[in-house]
């Protein structure tokens, strides 16, 4: 078994890793860069079947609905065979509903929890992990008597903790390559671990509960574990919680009964006039329509603000503007730090110092901390660790047992 890691040996995001046995390949994600805004201007890893159909390709797996590891699979052939979790599929093409960072595909098996699938020599056995995109695997890759563990992106302090522990208690046996994760490494303070899922909701609480207005919180409509906090928030500080139209369809794409749903009593939809525009545009009223008994109307967002908490986007300030609903409001910054700093936010966030609303920044992030990469890395006891999604590959050595740094687009054996 040969890999070669087309991007990410020495990057956070635009994920590609080529596996090849007995003359049949597999791909480990097909992200678009992070520092590459436009999809169709990334350059794509020179891989066999990605410009045009190849019969030694037998799949790219997907391992979880984030841009970086997904977002330039629509530039492949037609017929690629793509494998997903079944969730994370529905997610995407949900997504593409309203933005164009979502996707369909016409030929996927879903990815299972410790579900084997056998692809030509490959045997692939996905693990559900613990991570801020919802339906997110690590995989276990075996061809040729040898054994790779791929964590995709992962973390050990969300709402399914559990599963991380699971597999630090009981890893895949006789791995030979870890290939590893390492957004956090060149991050401050990471080494005491980051704040947990629930002890950010108690810190959402106390402050919505402080706020006389509304609380305006900004986080991914496909963060799933994040709207159950925040909501978990809400309930805790009196509030009814109110989610835009496109989180709503995000989150009954995920066919879970236990996350906020539209159809709970504690949840309502707003409408705002970009996506009423692009509803009306591509004439989707199915999806509108199903979301009538739980809709919350502009007019009445001024009498709802003192008690309700709203998922917010800088695309909506137009619409609460003219509702005069912000009188003792707050914004609630609950994603990246740098994805705030960006240049095409310096208006938005003039907009909130020219209306006195408040900044908190109240986040977690949706990678695991080195204390816990630490722990991970101990459970695979023997095996060789690869770095990949990491800025600085070179930390590794200096944090890590048996680390080997494989540069991109270098073909190495698995031994």
């Amino acid at each position: 078994m040969k890999v070669c890691i087309h991007r990410g040996a020495k990057e956070i995001g635009g994920t590609c890793i080529e596996i090849e046995s007995q003359g049949k390949r597999l791909v480990l994600d097909i992200g678009q860069p992070l520092d590459c805004p436009d999809p169709e201007l990334a350059v794509m890893p020179a891989v066999k079947g990605f410009a045009e159909e190849d019969a030694s390709l037998l799949g790219v797996i997907l391992s979880h609905p984030h841009q970086d590891h997904y977002g330039l699979a629509h530039r492949l052939p037609e017929s690629t065979h793509f494998l997903m979790g079944a969730a994370a599929e529905r997610i995407l093409k949900a997504s593409a509903d309203f933005t164009p960072s979502g996707g369909t595909f016409k030929h996927v098996t879903h990815l299972e929890n410790n579900k084997p699938i056998k692809l030509g020599p490959f045997t692939i056995t996905p693990y559900l992990v613990d991570h801020s995109a919802y339906d997110a695997y690590a995989v276990l890759i075996e061809a040729d008597g040898k054994r790779l563990f791929y964590t995709g992106d992962l973390r050990g302090h969300g709402r399914k903790s559990r599963l991380f522990d699971e597999l630090i208690k009981n890893p895949p046996a006789n791995v030979d390559v870890l290939l590893m994760e390492g957004t956090t490494l060149q991050r401050e303070s990471t080494e005491k671990g980051f704040q947990t899922e629930h002890e950010l909701e108690l810190e959402l609480a106390k402050l919505f509960k402080e706020t006389q207005g509304m609380p305006l919180v900004n986080c991914s409509g496909q963060n799933i574990d994040r709207i159950v906090t925040v909501f978990n928030a809400a309930k805790r500080s009196g509030r009814h919680f109110i989610v835009d139209m496109y989180t709503a369809h995000i989150l009954d794409s995920t066919q879970n009964i236990n996350v906020p749903q539209f159809f709970w009593k504690e949840v309502s939809v707003f409408l705002p006039d970009s996506q009423r525009k692009r509803i009306k545009r591509d004439k989707s009223f199915t999806i509108s329509n199903k979301f009538n008994s739980a809709r919350i109307y502009p007019e009445e967002l001024a009498a709802a603000a003192s008690r309700s908490v709203m998922l917010f986007r800088p695309a909506m300030c137009r619409d609460l503007e003219n509702e005069n609903c912000l009188g003792g409001a707050c914004f609630v910054y609950s994603m990246w730090d740098g994805y705030l700093s960006a240049e095409k936010n310096k208006e938005f966030l003039a907009w909130l110092d020219q209306r006195n609303i408040q900044l908190h920044k109240c986040h977690t992030s949706g990678h695991a901390s080195v204390s816990d990469l630490r722990r991970l890395r101990n459970a695979f006891g023997s095996a060789v660790t690869v770095p990949v999604h990491c800025a600085e590959p070179e930390l590794f050595a200096q944090t890590f047992d048996r680390v080997r740094v494989h540069p991109d687009n270098k073909w190495w054996e698995v031994n």
